[in-house]
């Protein structure tokens, strides 16, 4: 986990600095855009290579500050196997923002090419020791790796490297760690920290694998005897039984988010889930749409909690915009399952409003990111309007590349709130429509379904006259069925 995060004042953040008088360690051979098929060349396959632009070393920071500050200097390293040298260097400045997210100083970025990860040490064997290198030479506490190593990577990344290793799911856990502020959110993220603790666990030294039993080396002696086990079945034992605490509350949690979201299926209301990437302005649109006052940061999962306002069309239908938690590269599985009970808000969905960051290196990476993880947690077939987000920030052609491959596609800016209107336009007409026509005469003591029409109908017409309320809409069965006593047939005097 990434210690010591602390709030940090950006002012003080130069992101564009490179990595300053650092001797040159490693070679910085152009590579090739493409990955052949066949075997990669041995002169890239022998190149750690350099990204520029990553480094976050502070300028003019004096010795009470940089106490205050305290943040953990990290070295970020990644294998690119697949795609352009393009798409590697955009996933190393999204590993870097999320480094900075969870509170550290990137104070350099590699990125080796090789066909598939090193079983044992991620990247190459030869090349774990210019890790080591780059460390020693920057002064870097922690290597963070751009991917889920195996508990064996880790262990032998660790002992070679001399510092603390850290994957990106661990990141990512980190950083929802600090992020989580409901009682539900936290279970969630303790629960999906467990299950990727106790796959590493690992003994520092010989007491964390000595036995208690026979002998009882150690000291024990009388009374220590027995059929013992290790200090990490120990470990490993709690952590199981502190999961099963976890996930029976998480299934009380669970029953109680479900009555509420029958409670809204029964009174059909129509229900708008605002998904997307992480940092893409979700929280920003439900804001603007709703007024709803969320917490609204330039940050990576700065919103865990999902928040559900109400809101109306502009004919009078009640409806719910429900705010997610942003999707992310390989989102980690054991994440996903632990939040499968808040992403139920998503899969029950009648719209789901994709938000794409306009402005972002890759928005076609992100959309595909989102879609995936959609597939994985079951919401692939939800109705989905993709709308690109932060216009006022977004390169023009890039923004019209976009609108291009994506016709049905809506531009807004949440910042300014430009194309709002048109959104609230779309939602509203592709809301699930009843369609059931029906007139009804309802007396004057029947205001509670002239109220039940207003909300949950598409009224056609409404006139006040001497016997009540008459009143002609498209409603669901179920409504249609309680306004039968009440109808006017064709004909029927008024």
């Amino acid at each position: 986990m990434i210690n010591d995060a602390v709030n940090h004042n950006d002012d003080n953040w130069d992101t564009d600095e490179d990595f300053g008088d650092l001797d040159e360690i490693l070679d910085d051979d152009e590579l090739d855009d493409e990955v052949d098929d066949g075997e990669l060349d041995l002169a890239q396959r022998r190149t750690l290579r350099r990204v520029a632009g990553l480094s976050t070393e502070l300028d003019d920071v004096s010795e009470v500050e940089y106490r205050q500050l305290r943040l953990e200097r990290v070295v970020l390293v990644s294998v690119w196997t697949t795609g352009t040298q393009q798409d590697a260097d955009n996933a190393m400045f999204e590993l870097k923002a999320l480094a900075q997210t969870a509170g550290s100083q990137v104070l350099e970025g590699l990125v080796q090419r090789r066909q598939k990860p090193d079983p044992a040490t991620y990247v190459g064997r030869g090349k774990v020791d210019e890790v080591r290198e780059v460390v020693l030479a920057t002064g870097a506490d922690t290597v963070i790796c751009d991917g889920e190593l195996s508990p064996a990577q880790l262990r032998t990344l660790e002992d070679r490297v001399g510092v603390k290793v850290v994957d990106r799911t661990a990141l990512i856990l980190d950083i929802f760690a600090q992020h989580a502020k409901s009682v539900e959110g936290k279970a969630q993220v303790e629960l999906a920290q467990l299950n990727y603790l106790k796959q590493r666990l690992r003994g520092w030294g010989g007491n964390l694998s000595r036995q208690v039993g026979g002998r009882a080396s150690g000291g024990a002696g009388i009374g220590g005897r027995g059929p013992g086990e290790t200090k990490i079945e120990t470990d490993r034992r709690r952590i199981n039984h502190r999961i099963s605490v976890l996930r029976s509350k998480l299934r009380e949690m669970e029953g109680t988010r479900a009555i509420k979201r029958a409670d809204r299926q029964r009174h059909r209301v129509p229900s708008v889930a605002i998904v997307g990437y992480t940092n893409a302005g979700k929280s920003s649109l439900l804001n603007r749409l709703t007024h709803a006052g969320v917490l609204v940061e330039d940050a990576l999962f700065a919103t865990l909690d999902p928040t559900t306002r109400r809101s109306t069309t502009a004919d009078g239908r009640v409806f719910t915009l429900t705010d997610t938690v942003g999707f992310v590269r390989h989102l980690p599985t054991d994440l996903v399952e632990a939040f499968r009970s808040t992403l139920e808000e998503t899969m029950d969905a009648d719209l789901l409003l994709h938000v794409v960051d306009g402005s972002d290196a890759d928005p076609i990476g992100q959309i595909d990111a989102v879609h995936r993880v959609l597939t994985e947690i079951g919401a692939a077939d939800r109705p989905e309007q993709l709308v690109i987000n932060k216009i006022d920030q977004a390169d023009p052609d890039v923004l019209a590349v976009l609108m291009h491959q994506y016709p049905d596609a809506l531009a807004v800016s949440a910042r300014t709130g430009a194309g709002i209107d048109a959104l609230q336009a779309k939602v509203e007409q592709r809301l699930p429509i009843p369609q059931t026509e029906i007139s009804a005469l309802l007396p004057w003591d029947r205001g509670d379904l002239v109220d039940r029409l207003h909300r949950e109908s598409e009224m056609v017409s409404l006139e006040h006259q001497a016997g009540g309320t008459l009143i002609t809409a498209r409603v669901h069965a179920d409504l249609a069925a309680q306004l039968a006593p009440y109808a006017q047939t064709a004909g029927q005097p008024r």
